[in-house]
């Protein structure tokens, strides 16, 4: 008994889904919700986010200075000065207002 040359069809559909089912998690693991590039996108959104918590704390530190300088304890005048000008619109009577 002489056997074909052809392969047979069951080995043939075993390779075909074999290579289907590595191409579906090559690109799982490249383009997928875990995959690479997610991962480069977490990894510069930390980074955006670093920088954004680092301008808050500038703000929170500028504002807790002025907010002690205006405290009960430490009274900074020429701080208290500037506020009520801004706030009230008021000026002594040897300056100039130009607008």
């Amino acid at each position: 008994m002489k056997r074909s040359a052809k392969p047979a069809f069951g080995t043939l559909l075993f390779f075909a889904i074999a290579f289907a089912l590595s191409l579906y998690f090559a690109f799982a693991a490249i383009q997928g919700n875990f995959g690479l590039f997610r991962r480069a996108e977490i990894v510069a959104e930390g980074q955006d986010l670093r920088v954004q918590l680092a301008q808050v704390k500038t703000d929170v530190a500028r504002m807790e200075n002025l907010t002690s300088r205006l405290s009960d304890d430490y009274l900074d005048l020429d701080l208290l000065d500037e506020q009520t000008r801004k706030v009230l619109g008021m000026i002594r009577s040897d300056e100039i207002v130009i607008r």
